[in-house]
């Protein structure tokens, strides 16, 4: 390896490294929450301690851990019980006072189900002198599954496994999800009701909207079940999905079940959303360490979606403008977006958005000299695999045909994985601890 790519890979690294820093879920939550004199502040609200008789936390996501413990280093004493709900792996420490639980995600487990049991049964027991604090982060739909009304959790996982196939975004998804659940779409504000609820939001979503993060749980839901069915229609999914859930959200848009609650509903006078974290923070914090290291940044946008192997050409074919005109900005230059993309899965290979982002944006760069990509998830897992993304440059297509790697087979099969694995060039940071989306870097040197 040439020292020039040598010095490009330690670089992005750094500054991938900045991001995950100022996005860090403890620290989100230590810059919005604070104890002054008996009263819990967050931002402009204000929560007069003796105003309540009991102070309860519920934590749900990827980030789940770092936000309670800046929770509970917070508020001490004053916090009286909690529970925490988190991925697989990411329960990495116990937290006093707490109890901590893990589950299945992206596809939803029994032990979910039980979760959010346990969830509903404490909400049942909150009265109109709790404080209900709650901090949320992405990863908190697919942990929480408490199908609604006679659904199963098996039929929740084949409609949600669908949509992850189909390239269903975010926003897509969580708008189903939220017409098939008992908690989702401002219903665990409703079942704490008449509690005082502040929920600590970290952003996992394009454009930061309280009710989508999460499934927005405490948060009122403008979607409808209509909107719901629009989704499968889209993506031809109706008369594939359970007929139970078809049948549940037809029920809904007749009018044969309650939707969820809506902005404007009395519900939500004592309930207050804040985002305390989000994708624009980090690639802010990106920029500045590029700055340090010597490259012109340029932010391009924090609400990247589409298809991922199309954004990842498109990002590639600037990096090609630069190398060759100096357009939009000369090198040294570090170019970041951020977002998150979806994969319309078509083989049955193993991989995540960020890996498939850097295997399409290789083979466009191939032959450029002094440049390379890194796209990474910021909380450490790219869809079902232990890495967090992976690093391309222009020689990655030379190196694997010495290996006797084809991209484009691997690109077609969904199979980056293995194409980085081999090459030694996924990103592997372990649970981060955070989840503010994807971070896509470019440079050129």
């Amino acid at each position: 390896m040439k020292s020039n790519e040598r010095k490009l890979r330690r670089d992005a690294l750094a500054i991938f490294v900045a991001a995950l820093r100022a996005s860090d879920a403890g620290n989100a939550v230590r810059s919005h929450l604070r104890l002054v004199r008996g009263e819990i502040h967050a931002d402009d609200a204000r929560f007069p301690l003796k105003n309540f008789n009991r102070v309860f936390l519920i934590a749900i996501g990827k980030a789940a851990v770092a936000m309670s413990k800046a929770v509970v280093e917070t508020l001490g004493t004053n916090l009286d019980a909690g529970l925490v709900f988190t991925k697989d792996g990411h329960a990495t420490e116990k937290l006093q006072v707490l109890q901590v639980f893990e589950s299945g995600h992206p596809i939803p487990d029994e032990r979910g189900v039980r979760a959010s049991q346990i969830i509903h049964n404490l909400l049942s027991e909150l009265n109109a002198r709790d404080l209900l604090i709650c901090a949320i982060s992405g990863g908190a739909s697919a942990l929480l599954p408490a199908p609604a009304g006679v659904l199963t959790l098996q039929e929740k996982q084949k409609t949600t496994n669908l949509l992850l196939r189909a390239g269903a975004n975010i926003n897509e998804l969580n708008t189903v999800r939220k017409h098939l659940s008992r908690l989702k779409g401002g219903r665990l504000a409703a079942l704490a009701y008449p509690a005082t609820v502040l929920s600590l939001l970290l952003s996992d979503v394009v454009g930061d909207p309280p009710e989508v993060i999460g499934s927005g749980p405490t948060a009122p839901d403008p979607s409808t079940f209509g909107d719901s069915l629009d989704v499968l229609k889209k993506f031809n999914l109706l008369s594939r999905v359970p007929k139970k859930v078809r049948r549940h959200l037809e029920d809904g848009q007749a009018g044969r079940i309650p939707d969820t609650p809506k902005p404007g509903d009395p519900l939500f006078r004592n309930v207050s959303n804040i985002v305390v974290g989000s994708n624009r923070l980090a690639l802010s914090a990106a920029a500045g360490q590029a700055r340090d290291l010597g490259y012109r940044p340029l932010i391009l946008s924090s609400t990247m979606q589409g298809e991922t192997r199309e954004v990842a050409r498109v990002h590639a074919q600037i990096l090609c403008e630069i190398r060759t005109s100096g357009n939009p900005a000369k090198p040294p230059v570090c170019v970041l977006s951020g977002g998150e993309t979806t994969v319309s899965v078509r083989g049955q290979g193993k991989g995540g958005r960020n890996q498939e982002f850097a295997l399409a944006a290789s083979i466009e760069i191939a032959g450029l000299r002094d440049v390379l990509v890194l796209s990474a998830g910021t909380d450490g897992t790219d869809g079902p695999t232990d890495a967090a993304g992976a690093i391309a440059t222009g020689d990655t297509l030379n190196r694997a045909e010495k290996l006797k790697l084809n991209p484009l087979d691997h690109l077609n099969r969904n199979d980056s994985y293995p194409f980085f694995d081999r090459l030694g060039d996924l990103i592997e940071t372990g649970p981060t601890g955070t989840n503010v989306m994807d971070v896509h870097l470019l440079l050129a040197h």
